[in-house]
């Protein structure tokens, strides 16, 4: 009764059962499937296992990287009123092409009165000289006059002598009436006149003496002003030299001129402006020596040495343009270390954050000289460090 009541059942029933043959191929297809899928894997595997080794570890790269260059400040030497300025913002120029010019009217009375100062002095040392020279000559005149006096004075002294013995042989032969009173008086008074003699010739010799001690002292005095020295080595002359020198250079300072060669930038100052000496006129970019700073990550700096090659794109010119450097070497802190407000990491909820280190990229000149470029650019940087 039930087996008539279902055929249909027992009919269909062995339709649904997979065949040994179906199975069989659907586990070969699975097993294609999964070789595939084996096979891309191994070949995905394999290709980073070559970039990473063969192109990955032997090149480091970062996109934080500048343009930067060793900007020249333009400050005045002295001060004063602007009278020209000849240059403005983007203006290429040359080292020694004149930037502005100050007023010079002080400064050419400065040096107007420094030469005649130095004019006044060399005469005044020549002068000075010239009475050395005849203050010899005067000193030899008394030196003549002082032996005179000696002389005079030894003369007196031994006319002195011989009146003193005639007048005590006379006075012991007036008791013998071998001589007169007349004579004793005669003798006396040659005798008194001779001592007045001696006398007045002592102070002349004193005198002579004296007068030649003045005229050395004289001399030496003025000797020491210029002695073992010309005028062109006299300490006065040289000061007035050294003063009219000083006046000559702030006389060509008026002329402020280019520091380098570069593009003017970041000009401050107006013609009518009072400079002061030290206060910033304008910049001057050496774009022809710029170079770059390229912010590495320190987990990336193990293999990076000076003078290792990077290849450098900057986004101004994009990747058909291509630079080449050189590293130069590596800054002597962190970006952190050198920022305004340092990290406090002594602190309970510290965060390790890894830290970036400037590496300064020279480059080709060449090349910057084809594609310049401008200081703050942005450049990607990439250094093989397989040598």
């Amino acid at each position: 009764m039930n087996t008539h009541a279902h055929p249909e059942t027992a009919e269909t029933a062995p339709a649904d059962v997979e065949s040994p043959a179906d199975e069989a191929a659907r586990k070969a297809k699975r097993k294609r499937a999964f070789a595939a899928m084996a096979a891309v894997v191994a070949v995905l595997g394999g290709g980073v296992w070559a970039y990473e080794t063969f192109v990955a570890s032997r090149h480091v790269e970062t996109d934080n990287a500048y343009v930067g260059a060793n900007v020249a400040q333009v400050t005045p030497l002295v001060g004063g009123p602007v009278a020209e300025v000849l240059v403005d913002d983007t203006v290429a120029v040359k080292k020694g092409d004149v930037l502005v010019r100050l007023d010079d009217t002080d400064a050419r009375i400065a040096l107007a009165k420094a030469e005649a100062d130095l004019a006044r002095t060399e005469r005044k040392v020549r002068g000075t000289m010239a009475t050395v020279t005849g203050l010899g000559a005067q000193i030899a005149s008394r030196e003549a006059a002082q032996l005179q006096a000696e002389a005079n004075y030894a003369s007196a002294k031994s006319s002195l002598e011989k009146a003193r013995i005639d007048l005590q042989r006379r006075q012991g032969l007036v008791a013998s009436g071998s001589v007169s009173g007349d004579e004793v008086t005669s003798a006396r008074n040659a005798f008194e006149t001779a001592q007045a003699n001696l006398r007045a010739s002592e102070a002349a010799r004193a005198a002579a003496r004296a007068d030649r001690a003045a005229m050395v002292g004289d001399r030496d005095a003025t000797g020491a002003l210029v002695e073992n020295a010309t005028v062109e080595t006299n300490p006065e002359v040289l000061a007035a030299r050294a003063v009219r020198d000083q006046a000559r250079v702030d006389l060509a300072r008026t002329v402020i001129r280019a520091p380098v060669d570069g593009i003017v930038s970041r000009r401050q100052v107006q013609p009518g402006q009072r400079v002061q000496a030290g206060q910033a006129l304008m910049s001057v970019v050496p774009i022809k020596a710029a170079y770059v700073d390229a912010n590495f990550k320190e987990i990336q700096l193990a293999k990076v040495r000076p003078g290792q090659n990077v290849t450098l794109v900057s986004d101004l010119y994009g990747d058909d343009v291509e630079f080449h450097g050189k590293v130069v070497g590596f800054s002597g802190g962190t970006g952190a270390a050198f920022a305004v407000v340092p990290a406090q990491n002594a602190t309970g909820n510290w965060i390790k954050v890894v830290q970036r280190l400037p590496v300064r990229i020279a480059l080709d000149p060449k090349e910057l000289e084809q594609h310049p470029l401008r200081v703050g650019l942005s450049m990607d940087a990439d250094i093989d460090v397989s040598n």
